[in-house]
């Protein structure tokens, strides 16, 4: 029997895209297995053989987002008090105890913390032009978190219009002082070749950075670069780590690539149970390339049992995604009226239509 081979290659382009793509085949010979819950039994003639198309382009993960709290806990006891009513949701508190500290210490973690509580509307209203102040403030002060959070806001022009230079810069310079997210964004910026000269190497070199202290996208991302030898020599066995790491912090595309990785041994032991319940996991998170490949899976039998209805299924909840595959609709037209009825109700319900 043919093996079954699933693949999705990244390729970098200068508009800061990680583009996905299957460069190998599939085949839907089914292995003879009784599928889990038959309703009939698998037709014991060969379907027809899948090619798996080129995945559509789609967009590099998104930029590192601060999780709330954005202030990194700070060293002094007066503003620990701050920060610990941040924790509590005392928000008010937090403002009163700042706006003291920044008047009797002039304190950089304080300004940060205005910065944080005007630009999330907690405790006082929203204003992120505010925000943007007192981030200014506590950057040229010194601290990396005031200086990743204004980064974000001139990228993304929320104060105004959009200065990704000066982004670039506040990136750069809280990177340097170790900040990981900031770290990645500057990568993201070397990747796109628009804000700052293309520099794969040195993209790497920052994704390695964020990716060493524990950020699934980094992770994920770097995983990408050892898989096609971009800005790195090319090396399975070391994506397929940064992959597990990246699905075990939760980063569903890393989770993705890991089984189909896992599917095919590639830098790893082959586990086709393992990756299949992967996909499943994903398909369910509503990932539509888990969805399509899972549908492959069930209907070909390579990996899992037969299970046509269920293929149905995910194969029409992944095209409702823009995910479509010819190749499935030809292969699967062939089941009975019963069994296309039996996935339009599980459609129904996945949808809440019904």
């Amino acid at each position: 029997m043919p093996e079954m081979r699933i693949a999705r290659s990244f390729l970098l382009c200068a508009a800061v895209m990680l583009a996905a793509h299957a460069s190998a085949q599939v085949s839907l010979t089914p292995p003879g297995a009784a599928p889990e819950k038959p309703d009939t039994p698998p037709a014991k003639s060969a379907p027809a053989k899948l090619k798996i198309k080129p995945v559509a382009k789609r967009p590099a993960p998104e930029p590192a987002q601060p999780a709330a709290p954005a202030p990194a806990e700070p060293d002094n006891p007066n503003v620990d008090l701050v920060y610990g009513a941040y924790q509590r949701g005392l928000y008010k508190t937090a403002f009163d105890l700042a706006t003291k500290r920044v008047q009797e210490k002039n304190d950089p973690k304080a300004m940060t913390m205005l910065g944080e509580l005007y630009k999330n509307g907690f405790g006082v209203k929203r204003d992120v032009a505010k925000a943007a102040e007192w981030y200014k403030r506590a950057a040229d002060a010194g601290d990396r978190e005031a200086m990743f959070e204004l980064g974000m806001i001139r990228l993304e022009g929320r104060s105004g219009v959009a200065n990704r230079p000066e982004a670039a810069k506040l990136f750069a310079s809280s990177a340097k002082l170790g900040n990981t997210k900031a770290a990645y964004n500057l990568a993201l910026l070397y990747l796109g070749g628009e804000t700052l000269p293309q520099d794969v190497r040195r993209a790497a070199e920052l994704f390695k950075v964020a990716a060493d202290a524990g950020n699934p996208a980094a992770e994920y991302a770097l995983a990408t670069f050892y898989k096609e030898g971009t800005g790195v020599p090319k090396d399975l066995e070391k994506a397929g780590r940064l992959l597990q790491a990246a699905t075990l912090a939760g980063n569903i595309d890393a989770e993705v690539e890991y089984a189909i990785a896992l599917f095919n041994g590639s830098g790893m032991p082959k586990n086709e149970a393992a990756a299949v319940e992967l996909l499943r996991k994903a398909a369910r998170q509503n990932n539509p390339i888990a969805q399509n490949r899972l549908a492959r899976v069930l209907a070909s039998g390579n990996g899992a049992p037969v299970d046509k209805v269920a293929a149905l299924k995910w194969h029409t909840i992944a095209k409702t995604a823009g995910k479509g595959d010819p190749e499935l609709d030809e292969v699967l037209s062939t089941m009975t009226a019963d069994e296309k009825a039996k996935a339009s109700v599980e459609v129904h319900k996945w949808f809440g239509t019904k």
